[in-house]
């Protein structure tokens, strides 16, 4: 499968490109941590099956001190003990946000608890604005066929630079 539209040579698709990554900047520079950033954008993406997020953020976690085990256990959290009890809710809340068509509830009032219970609203509106991001970069780079398996740790922030 080939790459259909290179998202980066196209002066629209550039601009666009530019502008999202800045909304991504504001969820960076939060203080949602950032292996929960990683983890939630590695969970999603691989609900979603795109391969580039997944490289990406996959490089990403490991660069920044992510233990490859809580990398492979991502996509089985819950059946794990490598995760502590706010990641859980960010890996849920992620999962359910993700799989809106799948629950037609969308995030349950049970996980919405959860991530209340562990985050403040400056992470909460970090997470929630993740969510939404990653998967719209999920849809960018499928609709695309974006591959994964070429990324470098500092590739996509050194493109916005």
């Amino acid at each position: 499968m080939d790459t259909r539209f290179d998202m980066f040579g196209n002066e629209i698709a550039a601009k666009f490109a530019k502008r999202f990554a800045g909304a991504g900047l504001v969820i960076q520079q939060s203080p949602l941590p950032k292996s929960t950033q990683e983890l939630v954008s590695l969970r999603a993406s691989q609900i979603n099956g795109c391969g580039w997020c997944i490289d990406m953020h996959t490089k990403e976690a490991a660069a920044a001190g992510e233990t490859t085990t809580r990398l492979h256990l991502v996509a089985a959290w819950r059946e794990s003990t490598v995760f502590t009890e706010a990641e859980r809710a960010a890996l849920a809340l992620a999962e359910e946000g993700t799989r809106l068509a799948d629950a037609h509830h969308g995030v349950s009032d049970e996980t919405w608890a959860q991530v209340r219970k562990h985050y403040d609203d400056d992470r909460i509106a970090a997470l929630v604005a993740l969510v939404a991001l990653i998967n719209a970069a999920n849809r960018l780079a499928v609709i695309v066929h974006q591959q994964g398996g070429s990324y470098e740790p500092g590739m996509f922030a050194a493109a916005f630079n």
